[in-house]
């Protein structure tokens, strides 16, 4: 699988945190990867499971980050697809220093407008833009 490829997988599993409760979502990780149509070789299945736990072990300082950068808004108030993108997008901004900052906008901008509304990717890309310019 491609880098983007690997991605939206990571999107669509972490996308489920807004629905199940903690507790269950070690279930849920075992339902995404039996019931998968997508047929993940060792590395790819490795890649999402590892870039979903680094995510959710770090949710609290990564939601606290998004909180900063929208003003007037909450986590609560944010779409649920643009949600799980930005926690992506802020992951790798923040932690993974394998990945340029404009490279995660721009992927988390791509998801957004396929997965999202008409302005999902507006909305993630300003909001990330936000983060990068006072992150210099």
């Amino acid at each position: 699988m491609t880098r983007h490829d690997l991605r939206e997988q990571v999107f669509q599993l972490l996308f489920r945190v807004e629905f199940v409760s903690m507790e269950d979502m070690e279930e849920q990780v075992k339902l995404f990867f039996d019931y998968n149509d997508l047929q993940f070789n060792e590395n790819d299945s490795d890649f999402i499971r590892a870039r979903y736990e680094a995510i959710v072990s770090n949710l609290s300082k990564i939601d606290e980050t998004i909180e900063d950068k929208v003003t007037g808004w909450t986590i609560s108030r944010i779409g649920k697809v643009e949600l799980a993108v930005l926690r992506i997008a802020v992951y790798e901004i923040l932690f993974d220093d394998d990945i340029a900052p404009g490279i995660a906008i721009d992927e988390a901008v791509e998801i957004a407008k396929k997965y999202g509304q008409a302005n999902s990717g507006s909305f993630v890309n300003g909001v990330l833009a936000k983060l990068v310019k006072t992150d210099d």
